[in-house]
């Protein structure tokens, strides 16, 4: 869902596009973001994240889920590559001039989880990577890097937390998804749509040396206010890089409004039902 790991993946397959990068850091924080809350309250609910939770999330993005989980009392560690996400994050986390609501112990960083790492700093009982895999060819691929050096952070049998796209068949979203397999460059595998499958989530967490322990499913509809929200929100995702950087961004916009057309309510307001799934590792 969040773009760290799909901007690796168009990286590796050829040129980026161009974008506004502030604009879509926008779009993402004020349109897309909250459609996962669902997911993120599912886990926290089922973990019991509270006072004692010392928070470390891979690709935190705009710090939605940051903010929910220091709400409920935890301390909280962001760690993301994109400076326009991190900038709204520190504006919902950071202590600003005046504010005294802030959460003073919430640390943003710019960069990878080594770099959320410190002599001072203790062992954490949670780590997230709530960017949803199983959508795009390779998109687990970064996370393994991430998650290699985000554990050894943790403490022994620390929970880790992955989330995935759920079956076709019960995300509306998938049909829309597939304009940027059509778009984009047919030899170019990072940046296609795919299925997601069964044992996504569980084979990262194989490869990266933790224990399943638990996993879930949640609904997370995608609800906008018409069809250019749909779009701008869709666009933040990161999803269709690969097909702008093959076609231009025009013509995926037009792909995307066509291919939403049939998610229209008579109000003018989009509806896309679907489900996402969870898994709750243990370090070892």
């Amino acid at each position: 869902m969040t773009p760290t790991l799909v901007r690796q993946s168009v990286r590796h397959a050829g040129r980026m596009p161009r974008v506004d990068r502030r604009a879509r850091a926008r779009d993402w924080s004020e349109i897309q973001e909250r459609m996962l809350v669902p997911l993120y309250e599912a886990v926290y609910e089922r973990l019991d994240v509270g006072s004692g939770t010392r928070l470390l999330a891979l690709g935190c993005g705009s710090g939605l889920a940051l903010l929910m989980a220091a709400s409920r009392g935890a301390v909280v560690t962001g760690v993301d590559t994109c400076p326009e996400r991190l900038d709204l994050a520190r504006q919902r986390l950071l202590p600003q001039p005046g504010d005294t609501r802030a959460r003073a112990d919430a640390r943003i960083v710019d960069g990878s989880p080594e770099d959320a790492a410190g002599a001072e700093t203790p062992a954490y009982t949670l780590v997230t990577a709530f960017e949803p895999i199983g959508c795009l060819a390779g998109d687990s691929e970064g996370l393994g890097g991430l998650l290699a050096a985000a554990t050894p952070l943790a403490e022994h049998g620390a929970a880790v937390v992955l989330a995935g796209w759920g079956p076709p068949e019960r995300c509306a979203t998938s049909s829309v998804l597939r304009v940027a397999t059509k778009l984009a460059d047919p030899t170019r595998s990072p940046g296609n749509w795919r299925p997601a499958l069964r044992d996504d989530l569980e084979e990262v967490a194989q490869r990266a040396g933790l224990r399943p322990d638990g996993s879930g499913r949640v609904s997370c509809p995608f609800g906008y206010a018409d069809l250019d929200s749909a779009v701008r929100g869709l666009l933040s995702t990161g999803l269709f890089d690969a097909a702008v950087a093959a076609t231009e961004r025009s013509q995926v916009e037009k792909e995307l409004t066509e291919a939403l057309h049939g998610h229209q309510r008579q109000d003018g307001t989009v509806w896309m039902p679907n489900v996402f799934r969870y898994l709750i590792a243990r370090t070892t």
